[in-house]
């Protein structure tokens, strides 16, 4: 439980590096796209989006009858006449469409025929005209009812683009709706559907069971926007033809077909460039004039099919989520970035992962878009996950490059006191064990000394093994008396160098030894590193000094290095009398922490009558993020 409590707090201590700066990166996203910097980028991906859906069919529903420049040409005067208005309103209503939009401002009569078109507001009865109240008015035909006329402002963004329809506004003369609104609402009433109050916004508009969604100063990628009267973002129609246009000319002369007009909805505009009737958009393609333009009059096609396409055939509305659930996204693709940037240990592969997973961004925004009609918050999220997956690698890279200095310090240290406990220190030891034991004999003093130039000797050999390359102390072993080992040879011959040299130890208890029997069997060593085959060396080399120390009166010695039933053993046995202690010495605690490192266990036992057994085993097995093959 302490080793697993301790990885979790190591664990959290690396994730915090990357998750103060993380948190911060997305806390200043937050806050641009609430003041607004981030709007229009979020318009132009929205805009894009638009343009790559798929191409649908012309809504055969609709029928436009644009006035174009050959129209003028042919009339040789602007504005059109009323006469000429009036006879094609006459021959259109003879078609029997099911409601006529004039989308043509009529507030003063313009001769010759104002008697005529006059004469036909009274008798078209399924004939809606406009007006404009918004922000300054232009009056309707004086003749016309008011439940025949309806305005056509429309509302651009701050970049005079079009993305909103206003269906409905209060004005001084009352609650007045849209061009669009009306020509689907006389279309729906032959469905047997009429317009009324939402049931989850009240405010809002319905026809049977399909509530419009209302715009909000906050919806989509908006930020504190004017969401005056009823507004709804405009779900375009999509690909190069969306809808049947006929000229003035196509109609004076027979150049249609009946059926195109027969209960339709038809709406008469100017399709003429010299007007200048367009308003801007980038989401669709314009049919004829400059790019990034649309005529009114299709705006007011794209309008109505919008409305009568999603109550008819559930082509999707567009929607918004609440402000909450837009920054909870925006929190969960800035928290993948962190997670990606702690994850990939390799830039390169980092900027695979944030760029896979960028792209899945992108694609389920689209998809969000283009099936259900869901406009999510796609640039903080792609700044938020592209900031943190490729700015916090570098904070995790500099700080794994930092732990593993300290690793690598800290791991020098240990071989260092591995090298002086092994080596120094435990000529020190038997020097001290002879002082303690009082025997001031000048054979004793003679044998002190020569210790003590021995330990003289070590140490300046551990100084001098010290000062040499870094990456040759990394694969070598240094056994003291100048013999340095080459960790890159094979462990079992490594070892049986470790146990030769160690016995040449002038130990008392080696002095008694009869029998020594070593067994270090070749075994498969491509899952050992170099520093666990350091600890392999070391651990025999402690253990046959204790041996050559404590073992009292020790005759026979069993050294062996095996691989049994799928475990690999390092075992020393002894006959000795050996030392009983229950203090854990350094020796024991670097053992025990090989054990770990090899995720095996460590042994020591008496044994009887008199021995001491000294193992350690490992699973004979490869080690992947912590689980074994």
């Amino acid at each position: 439980m302490a080793r697993l409590w301790r990885r979790v707090k190591e664990e959290v201590a690396i994730w915090r590096v990357g998750v103060l700066p993380g948190m911060a990166v997305i806390g200043l996203v937050i806050l641009a796209r609430l003041t607004g910097s981030m709007q229009s980028l979020e318009w132009l991906a929205f805009d894009n989006f638009l343009r790559l859906r798929p191409a649908e069919p012309i809504d055969e529903r609709i029928v436009i009858v644009g006035i174009n420049e050959k129209d003028i040409r042919n009339l040789r005067q602007y504005p059109i006449p009323d006469r000429e208005i009036a006879a094609l309103l006459y021959k259109l209503h003879s078609l029997a469409p099911r409601v006529i939009g004039l989308d043509i401002v009529r507030d003063l009569p313009v001769e010759p025929g104002h008697t005529e078109l006059v004469a036909a507001f009274g008798e078209i009865k399924n004939l809606i005209a406009i007006e404009k109240v918004l922000p300054e008015q232009i009056a309707p035909p004086p003749t016309l009812p008011p439940k025949q006329v309806c305005f056509t402002d429309q509302i651009t963004d701050a970049d005079g683009k079009l993305r909103r329809s206003l269906l409905a506004t209060p004005t001084s003369q009352g609650y007045k709706f849209s061009l669009s609104l009306c020509l689907a609402q006389a279309y729906l009433a032959r469905e047997g559907l009429s317009l009324e109050n939402g049931i989850r916004d009240p405010a809002a508009i319905r026809f049977g069971n399909t509530e419009l969604p209302r715009f909000f100063p906050n919806s989509g990628g908006y930020v504190r926007t004017d969401a005056g009267g009823v507004q709804v973002l405009l779900n375009f129609r999509s690909g190069a033809e969306r809808f049947r246009i006929l000229s003035l000319d196509d109609i004076q002369t027979g150049n249609f077909k009946p059926e195109w007009i027969r209960d339709r909805i038809v709406i008469i505009g100017i399709t003429a460039s010299s007007v200048k009737d367009f308003i801007t958009t980038s989401a669709v393609v314009s049919a004829k004039p400059a790019s990034g333009r649309i005529f009114g009059v299709e705006v007011q096609a794209h309008a109505i099919s919008q409305i009568i396409s999603a109550v008819l055939n559930s082509r999707p509305l567009f929607y918004s989520w609440a402000d909450g659930w837009d920054y909870i996204w925006i929190l969960g693709w800035g928290i993948l970035g962190i997670g990606l940037a702690k994850l990939t240990k390799s830039p390169y592969i980092n900027l695979l992962a944030v760029g896979i997973a960028s792209s899945g961004l992108i694609v389920i925004s689209y998809l969000l878009l283009l099936y259900w009609g869901w406009w999510v918050p796609l640039i903080p999220a792609i700044l938020v996950l592209s900031l943190n997956g490729i700015g916090m690698t570098a904070l995790y890279q500099y700080d794994q490059a930092l732990r593993s200095r300290i690793e690598a310090r800290q791991a020098l240290i240990e071989r260092t006191f591995e090298t002086i406990h092994n080596g120094p220190l435990q000529t020190l030891a038997k020097a001290l064990k002879r002082v303690r034991e009082k025997d001031s004999s000048d054979e004793v003093i003679l044998v002190l000394e020569k210790d003590l130039e021995k330990l003289n000797h070590e140490l300046r050999g551990i100084y001098e093994f010290l000062q040499r390359e870094p990456l040759s102390q990394d694969r070598s072993l240094y056994l003291g008396n100048g013999l340095s080992l080459s960790l890159q040879d094979p462990i079992h011959a490594v070892l049986y160098q470790v146990y030769n040299h160690t016995l040449e130890r002038e130990f008392p208890c080696f002095s008694t030894l009869k029998v020594k029997i070593v067994t270090f069997d070749p075994i498969d060593e491509r899952y050992l590193n170099i520093e666990q085959k350091r600890g392999l060396c070391r651990f025999l080399e402690e253990a046959l000094c204790n041996v050559g120390k404590h073992a009292i009166g020790v005759t026979r010695l069993e050294v062996s290095y095996t691989k049994n039933e799928g475990w690999y053993t390092l075992k020393i046995v002894d006959d000795g009398l050996g030392i009983i202690s229950y203090r854990e010495g350094r020796g024991t605690q670097q053992f025990r922490n090989l054990a770990r490192q090899l995720k095996g266990k460590f042994t020591r036992s008496p044994l009887s009558p008199r021995g001491t057994l000294c193992e350690l085993s490992w699973p004979a097995t490869r080690l992947f993020f912590g689980i074994r093959f």
